[in-house]
């Protein structure tokens, strides 16, 4: 048997004729009673209505045989008939699925409907029809209303007006009537002639005479319930705003929804419920479990509460109504963002949450993959985040939908620009640092070296500044160019095309193999050559390499010999200042040395001179591109605001009053205002 735990949209077809009433048409369809409703059938199958309304002219003598056939294939079948007031207005009445044929007879004959003259009008006006169908618990809505016959073609306001009524069928949507004949305004409930306290319900119903008129979307609508039955239905129509719709009103909407939750243990030990894929409401008395309910689909989904105290409080009732017990929580998920496909998250106490594929697999995805966007807030919650305006921004921007996601992708890879632009600033200043630093120690050093000439000692010692200047160049050579040629030689080879990737085993199964097959042959073909090329490229590299060593073997034993040289000047030189002249050449060398090391770095900060000022152009062309895009989207998220507070109009308003600098925060501040 079908289980009905939710209320959900059922279609209704409410103005249904037995097989007799083509005849009232002047037609035929050529069937008979038996195959005309078998036919129905099919076609109220095919199509997923799941409620006929039967509304023949009066006339109730088809009613028996189509009910059985309908609800032996779980179809309900609200019995009824077609009416005409004493002013020819038509309603169409409607009464409980058990009502039987002579019930409804005697239900005409109070409605002072002539049985043997049935599509001729009643002797009672429509207010009278209307308080008499509600008296006898039943369900009148006005027929084809806006047609010839119908109340507002007739200008039966007072009828329109009466409570009592609570739904009219028009013949397609409200913008197929166009505005000419004022139909349109009141319905919506606009014409202050024809305005009600409770606007009506707006229903598509239509004379069903053969069984394919039943497919057509204008002869149904969409009533929402939870178990398919006359007090279900009537039960609609006092709240049609939210139950009742037009097959044209419902768009496919493709939304991630949780459709069951179940938990085992604990607290709430035993709770099974499957979920509406709309609205859903917990509603009871303090203590009942609404609270430990939320928190523990919150605990399921692996998220955070939003605020300290928020957090403690899911904590504490975890730990209390789900931990004491090692509880398991089940969610089943149907997830938009994988296709709609089914999942189930299942948590145990002190355990992560494990996602369950349709087929019982376990899933590498997680919960926020299944349910990226979702958001649960609790009472409590609700209020720290009315006191936090740092979570009242987080909370609006969930809403302010930036709809150029360009836009957003163009803004973070400018912040991310910016950042690494920082980052080099920083370390060119701290690179012009320390160089200047050194460099600011030469006129210091040169000032130095100048007394050592006042020594008369520059004409003796001419050559230690030559020999210091070649071993910089021989140090430059041997550790720096050769190394680099080395690494660059390696670093072509290990860049080399390795087609492992492409091997039969991963290609042969594939549409285009053979193609795939002939490019594995042209990538190994530039290997083979490339390796010959190598090869030979670094056997001319080893060679020379040699060569450069064995120079530079020659150059140092030269220095080496000049050095020697240079120590018998340095016993020549005479004495200063208690030092010898072998201290006083040593310390001349030593001298000279530093200033050689330090000289060539004046260039060096020329060059970060260059670095940083081109990095300042660059950060200030990345300001004034995030400048125009923050602009860009800040006109966005006014748009946004400026929807969100028509949707929010009498409920709350979202007051924009001040701009925090979106290198802390990239969102507004808004001020909540009832």
């Amino acid at each position: 048997m079908e289980q009905h735990t939710k209320a959900k949209f059922w279609k209704c077809a409410l103005q249904v004729n037995p097989s007799s009433y083509i005849t009232y048409r002047g037609a035929d369809h050529n069937l008979t009673e038996e195959e005309y409703n078998r036919e129905l059938l099919r076609v109220a199958k095919e199509n997923n209505i799941r409620v006929i309304g039967l509304a023949d002219h009066g006339n109730v003598d088809g009613v028996d045989p189509i009910r059985n056939i309908m609800n032996q294939n779980g179809i309900l079948v609200f019995p009824g008939f077609e009416i005409a007031s004493s002013e020819k207005a038509h309603f169409v009445c409607l009464f409980n699925e058990e009502t039987t044929r002579d019930e409804l007879i005697s239900i005409m004959a109070k409605l002072e409907v002539d049985i043997h003259n049935p599509t001729q009008p009643s002797k009672l006006s429509a207010v009278q029809i209307v308080s008499k169908v509600d008296e006898l618990q039943g369900f009148i809505y006005a027929a084809h209303c806006t047609d010839d016959n119908g109340v507002l073609n007739r200008k039966l306001n007072h009828v329109w007006r009466d409570p009592k009524l609570k739904a009219a069928q028009i013949p397609g949507t409200l913008d197929e009537l166009g505005g000419d004949n004022g139909f349109k305004q009141i319905l919506l409930n606009k014409n202050p002639d024809y305005r009600r306290e409770t606007p009506i319900a707006i229903i598509n119903a239509k004379d069903v005479a053969r069984p394919e008129d039943l497919a057509n979307p204008k002869a149904s609508c969409l009533i929402k319930m939870t178990r398919p039955c006359f007090d279900s239905f009537k039960l609609a129509f006092q709240d049609a705003e939210s139950r009742v719709r037009l097959n044209s009103d419902v768009s496919e909407n493709y939304y991630s929804r949780i459709e069951r939750l179940k938990v085992t243990g604990g607290y709430l030990d035993g709770i099974d419920i499957e979920l509406s894929e709309h609205l859903n409401a917990v509603i009871g008395g303090r203590g009942t479990g609404k609270s430990t309910l939320l928190e523990c689909i919150r605990y399921a989904l692996g998220l955070a509460a939003t605020g300290k105290r928020a957090q403690k409080q899911h904590d504490d009732i975890i730990r209390e109504n789900v931990g004491k017990s090692k509880a398991r929580i089940e969610l089943v998920i149907r997830s938009s963002r994988m296709n709609g496909k089914r999942f189930t998250v299942a948590r145990r106490f002190g355990e992560n949450p494990v996602v369950i594929d349709e087929d019982g697999n376990i899933s590498a995805l997680t919960p926020s993959d299944l349910l990226p966007e979702v958001k649960i807030f609790g009472q409590n919650e609700v209020y720290e985040v009315a006191q936090d305006e740092d979570s009242q921004r987080q909370l609006l921007a969930g809403f302010l939908k930036i709809k150029d996601q360009e836009l957003q992708t163009r803004i973070e890879e400018n912040l991310r620009r910016l950042k690494e632009n920082r980052s080099k600033l920083v370390e060119a200043w701290n690179n012009m640092a320390e160089v200047q630093d050194e460099v600011s120690r030469l006129p210091k050093l040169e000032e130095q070296l100048g007394h050592f000439k006042a020594l008369g000692l520059e004409e003796k010692l001419k050559m230690v500044p030559l020999l210091e200047e070649e071993k910089l160049l021989m140090k430059r050579v041997t550790e720096e160019v050769v190394p680099d040629l080395n690494r660059a030689f390696q670093s072509v080879r290990d860049s080399l095309p390795n087609t492992v990737f492409l091997n039969d085993a991963n290609v042969e199964h594939l549409p285009h193999a053979e193609v795939l097959r002939k490019m594995r042959t042209a990538l190994d073909r530039i290997r083979h050559d490339a390796e010959i090329l190598l090869t030979q490229w670094y056997e001319k590299y080893t060679a020379s390499n040699n060569l450069v060593a064995s120079i530079a073997q020659e150059l140092h034993a030269a220095i080496q010999k000049n050095e020697s040289t240079l120590e018998d000047t340095f016993k020549e030189l005479p004495s200063s200042e208690g030092k010898s002249g072998k201290e006083i050449g040593i310390e001349f060398q030593n001298l000279v040395k530093e200033i050689e090391r330090i000289r060539p770095k004046r260039a060096l900060i020329e060059n970060q001179t260059k670095i940083i000022a081109d990095l300042k152009a660059e950060r200030k062309t990345i300001n004034e591109n995030l400048s125009k895009l923050r602009s860009e989207r800040a006109a966005q998220i006014t748009r946004e605001l400026k929807r969100l507070n028509k949707r929010l109009l009498g409920k709350l308003k979202l007051l924009k009053f001040r701009t925090r600098s979106e290198s802390i925060n990239p969102w507004c501040d808004w001020d909540f205002r009832r």
